[in-house]
């Protein structure tokens, strides 16, 4: 077999890949996966096999305020979150084949160092200066709120946003431009306090910045669009301290008491993880290889991160001097279930432990490159997800491989010869290999779907030359023609394994062993197969099992998911024209429209009471005629004892209700006699369902009044 390895490469360059840090505050999942862990391995993996010296590095971001949210709602000390989570991220991470340099963490004391290292210089090059501000605090809570416990609705898009930033249109926000803020934590409406805190002068980077960015019309659109148009709004100077005890000390007096900020933190991991790698190898300089010689560097993200690597890092990196600014920032757009973005805080997701116990790998990384976001949001539907599988992985994909493979092991044990040349040989294979070279050129522009739609088309063009050529008939007829068509068969399997190699890299490894290969497919270098070489085949195996859908289905779903909760506000409420303690009530749920229930709450609350009031419905319950009545939906409360607590949530109407860590796939209608097998019950003034607490994008939902724990909601 003749193919480049990688001492054939001479112009051999640098690439640098920063992954987007994944926070530790819970389970990764596949939104992360998709958005900024398989793209950066996908092209990582590319350009070690093509020679190029590579470095990847990411880690566990373990500062943000969204620990510090965990360690509360759970009572612990946020070091024992980030080390919980930092083992399963690392052990998951593994699992999936995705391969680092170096993945390492923000807690650690060599970040530490760096990040005031950095933070000292742009403070000696005059970017850096204190201000006094005012920031939210909450009088319920007795302290500063630094901004992920403040929520409320973006000015701009009227989206839901977080203290700093919008989670629908990406924008960043400064603490008081939200709009109906309350705090994560009590659910209370904060005011504003004086507070002193250091800023960085972000402002006098723009047009540096503009100038910069001359030169990027190869990136993607979305990311260039929205860049350059941030910039040309006006640059405000932003705060990279904050009122918190948990996260890396500031290195100035007066100071102790706060911290620095998580943005500008966690984008200073991408040097500290590459300064660690040198250190951890024994040569504490190789960093500036990739930092401060000829190299290029990759960040991949997911949009949401856009401003962070596209203004404030290459900002932060021009203040610091000396340090190489992003070649590319090929940001994906998002990855959503049932239209839904996932999201850790919000529970919305399909989580990395729990797929990886059903599902091979390979299998979750074919989809999720076939399926990739990097135009527009692409949803994560599982009849898609078994179809993709069973009618291109398995029946195109592993069909090909496995009869090719089995065909030469039964007929001839090992590679037969290329001796009796065929007409459609060299029409099939200058496909494949033009389809190859396609492949390396999608990879190198960060089109991975498109890499990935051309492997398939490899596998596609293998099944019709094997078709059409009738090897199974040959074998009897003409054994040499026979094997040379094996041959050519044998030639686009190796060169899917290579093809293969970045996107499924433990796949590719099964098929290089079977094709009677020692060393690691990723050993080898990425380059065309010509004529194979007499090799005797292992006993082949099929790669992939077709996948049945009602069994994923059943298994996967938690009857909490079955339910659609959401925030509704009530408008009228008229007295049941055949029942005494039933209400007709007129409520408000948001985007789903008006709509009629009937509730028998009429001897706890008066009209008046609840006339504006936000309650929770199941809002997909079958509809019901109730003493003549349509009731279209039920509001949930909680039963002490035959007297009725309504919930209270703290979102706008139409909002969803959810557990956290359980996905949400409600179904069309929900029979009541469902509903009533789904139990759950106070706990410390709230309500949980299986030990968690249910939630809205205000934080937890609490109880209209005291109650004691383990009532029943009804």
């Amino acid at each position: 077999m003749k193919f480049l390895n990688k001492e054939t490469y001479t112009s051999m360059e640098r690439i640098f890949v920063g992954v987007a840090w994944p926070y530790a505050n819970g389970s990764l999942h596949l939104g992360t996966v998709v958005g900024c862990l398989l793209p950066g391995d996908i092209f990582a993996r590319y350009h070690r096999m093509k020679g190029n010296e590579v470095l990847m590095v990411s880690g566990s971001d373990e500062h943000g305020t969204p620990i510090t949210i965990t360690a509360e709602k759970e009572g612990v000390n946020p070091q024992e979150i980030v080390d919980r989570y930092h083992k399963e991220h690392k052990k998951n991470l593994e699992e999936l084949g995705i391969k680092f340099e170096n993945f390492t963490r923000t807690s650690n004391p060599f970040h530490k160092n760096v990040v005031r290292n950095f933070f000292l210089k742009l403070y000696e090059n005059g970017y850096i200066y204190p201000k006094k501000v005012h920031a939210f605090y909450c009088n319920q809570c007795n302290r500063f709120l630094p901004d992920r416990y403040v929520e409320g609705i973006c000015p701009y898009c009227h989206g839901r946003a977080r203290g700093d930033q919008c989670e629908e249109c990406g924008r960043t926000l400064e603490i008081n431009e939200i709009l109906e803020p309350k705090c994560k934590i009590c659910g209370s409406t904060p005011i504003l306090k004086e507070t002193e805190h250091l800023f960085f002068k972000l402002s006098a980077f723009e047009d540096k910045l503009l100038e910069w960015l001359k030169d990027k019309d190869y990136w993607r659109d979305n990311v260039l669009n929205f860049t350059i148009n941030f910039i040309k709004s006006g640059l405000q100077d932003r705060a990279i301290t904050r009122d918190l005890e948990w996260g890396v000390e500031v290195p100035l007096e007066g100071y102790e008491n706060k911290r620095i900020y998580v943005w500008f933190d966690a984008v200073i991991g991408y040097l500290s993880a590459s300064m660690e790698w040198a250190e951890k190898n024994g040569k504490p300089d190789e960093w500036k290889k990739w930092w401060m010689e000829e190299a290029r560097h990759y960040y991949f993200l997911a949009k949401d991160n856009i401003p962070f690597h596209t203004i404030i890092w290459p900002a932060m990196l021009m203040g610091h001097g000396g340090l190489n600014l992003p070649y590319d920032v090929p940001a994906n757009e998002y990855l959503t279930l049932s239209g839904e973005q996932f999201s850790k805080s919000r529970g919305i997701g399909i989580w990395i432990p729990d797929i990886l116990k059903k599902f091979d790998a390979d299998m979750i990384r074919y989809y999720l490159s076939i399926n990739m976001p990097e135009k527009r949001d692409t949803d994560w539907r599982w009849d898609d997800f078994v179809a993709k599988i069973n009618n291109e992985l398995v029946a195109i994909y592993g069909n090909f491989i496995h009869r090719v493979l089995s065909f030469i092991h039964k007929n001839f044990g090992k590679i037969p010869p290329y001796t009796k040349k065929g007409e459609y040989d060299e029409e099939v294979l200058n496909d494949v290999k033009k389809d190859f070279r396609e492949i390396g050129e999608h990879i190198e522009k960060c089109q991975f779907k498109e890499g990935m739609k051309k492997i398939m088309r490899i596998a596609q063009s293998g099944n019709r030359y094997m078709n059409s050529s009738e090897p199974w008939k040959l074998i009897k007829e003409d054994k040499e023609r026979c094997g040379s068509v094996m041959n050519v068969c044998t030639q686009i399997v190796g060169i899917l394994a290579i093809a293969s190699a970045p996107y499924m890299p433990q796949t590719a490894d099964k098929i290089w062993k079977m094709m009677g290969y020692e060393r690691s497919i990723h050993q080898q270098g990425w380059g065309e197969i010509s004529e194979m070489e007499e090799r005797v085949i292992q006993r082949p195996y099929p790669l992939f099992s077709k996948l049945d859908i009602k069994e994923i289905v059943q298994e996967e779903r938690d009857p909490f998911s079955r339910l659609d909760l959401r925030v509704a506000k009530i408008m009228e409420v008229e007295n049941h024209p055949n029942a005494d303690k039933l209400y007709v009530i007129k409520i408000d749920v948001g985007e789903m429209g008006r709509r009629q229930i009937v509730a028998g709450i009429k001897p706890w609350y008066s009209k008046e009471e609840l006339i504006g009031k936000k309650i929770v419905i199941v809002s997909n319950l079958k509809k019901a005629i109730i003493r003549g009545m349509e009731s279209n939906g039920m509001l949930l409360a909680v039963d002490k004892g035959g007297r009725a607590f309504l919930l209270i949530p703290n979102a706008k109407e139409g909002e969803r209700v959810y557990v956290e860590g359980i996905e949400t796939e409600p179904d069309s209608e929900v029979p009541f006699e469902d509903f009533k097998k789904i139990k759950m019950f106070s706990k410390n003034g709230k309500i949980v369902y299986k030990d968690r607490f249910l939630c809205d994008d205000g934080g937890e939902v609490k109880i209209d009044g005291d109650v004691e724990d383990g009532y029943p909601v009804r």
